[in-house]
């Protein structure tokens, strides 16, 4: 191990987190992570869908973009050198309706924009690879595929430690001081001292932010995406992965069908307000989080922008019915008695002053430190190359 005037010290210990630390093991500088809870991946990473995304989505030249692509066949890759099962399943996006086919064609240029190969496909070509499915149109991307990122996470930590670096679970973080060169990082387990700092906290990554000194202009209001699942013998009506055509407004792609490494098929999520940071249902609650959020004036800016979308979630999210109707939009031959309630996760999400739903992967630095401030989907697919821009962005500011 590195001498505390020669240690990076991670804030994190989910995916972002780890590959992070992993790529800056690489490059000899094997850090040490923090992670508060007693394991890895136990929030945004271990609740994902485990969608190895293909960069359809985002907009050219954006970080999502960028390293979503990079981080499609790395993540393959690094899975098939570790022995992590995946499945290249392929992925339809269907346009349901005829006002849908502008956003539809939007989407496809994106894509192709973004290096993505896409496939256009007519009604019923739609069956041919969904045969529950009806639209007018559709996309076929056939790179994407599945995995579990809590067992990508577990090889990404074995690997770094075979590479020197250190994993520390139950250490969260309660205090960050300067001392001259160096950081004291105070946590529930005692301090650690580096010179260098990263910051991959996820839901709690503004308030490490603060605590480091940080006044990084946005807060993390977390949204909780609630599931059902389909019956287990009815897992058939889906064989791989079915996305409506998302709504460009919002940083979230719709309700849609995922066929999981494990062949569970979940079906959402919806994106209600969490009332907890890890509020992972409507009975937790925090006072402290309510509040926090509740006091930045960009919650309430966004709020009023997005007030009708918030309260038709959250009918749905109270409402069984509600919830399968939007299902039957891309299936109509589902079932009330085909599904039932599934998990749940929680995004953490930025919001600027102004309101703004962040969209993009959101980085800041500071003084001998860097902040990941906004890491939603496709986080976990990119997180071999966000884990390698942090690292290359540390490097170079500890050498300029």
């Amino acid at each position: 191990m590195a001498s505390d005037r020669d240690r990076t010290a991670v804030i994190g210990g989910g995916i972002v987190g780890i590959a992070t630390a992993l790529a800056l093991a690489e490059r000899g500088h094997a850090p040490v992570v923090m992670e508060a809870e007693d394991g890895l991946a136990r929030h945004q990473t271990g609740h994902n869908s485990g969608v190895i995304h293909s960069g359809l989505y985002y907009k050219p030249g954006s970080l999502k973009a960028r390293m979503c692509r990079a981080g499609l066949e790395a993540m393959y890759r690094f899975c098939a050198e570790e022995g992590v099962p995946t499945r290249r399943c392929g992925k339809l996006v269907v346009a349901v309706r005829a006002d849908e086919l502008p956003r539809l064609a939007t989407l496809e240029e994106r894509g192709r924009a973004n290096g993505v190969t896409l496939m256009r496909l007519a009604p019923a070509e739609i069956k041919e690879h969904e045969p529950e499915v009806v639209g007018v149109a559709g996309l076929w991307v056939d790179e994407t595929g599945v995995v579990d990122y809590s067992l990508v996470t577990e090889a990404m930590a074995r690997r770094l430690v075979r590479l020197g670096g250190e994993v520390r679970t139950g250490h969260r973080v309660a205090s960050i001081v300067r001392d001259g060169g160096s950081f004291v990082i105070g946590t529930a387990a005692g301090e650690i001292r580096a010179s260098r700092l990263v910051n991959c906290a996820g839901l709690q990554s503004d308030r490490v932010a603060r605590l480091a000194g940080l006044q990084p202009g946005v807060r993390i209001v977390p949204f909780r995406g609630e599931y059902y699942v389909l019956r287990a013998d009815r897992r058939d009506l889906v064989r791989g992965l079915i996305y409506p055509v998302p709504d460009p407004a919002l940083p979230f792609l719709g309700v849609h069908f995922t066929r999981g490494i494990d062949d569970v098929v979940e079906a959402g999520p919806n994106a209600v307000l969490a009332l907890r940071r890890e509020g992972y249902s409507w009975g937790d609650i925090s006072i402290t989080d309510i509040a926090d959020w509740a006091a930045f004036p960009g919650f309430w800016r966004m709020a009023r922008a997005q007030w009708r979308n918030g309260l038709g979630e959250i009918r749905r999210s109270l409402s069984r019915a509600r919830f399968l109707k939007s299902l039957q939009t891309l299936m109509p031959a589902l079932r009330d008695d085909d599904i039932e309630r599934g998990g749940s996760g929680v995004r953490a999400q930025a919001v600027g002053v102004d309101g703004r739903l962040i969209d993009d992967f959101f980085i800041q630095s500071g003084p001998g430190m860097l902040h990941v401030l906004n890491a939603p989907s496709p986080a976990a697919t990119a997180s071999l190359a966000i884990g390698l821009e942090v690292a290359n962005r540390l490097i170079a500011a500890d050498s300029a």
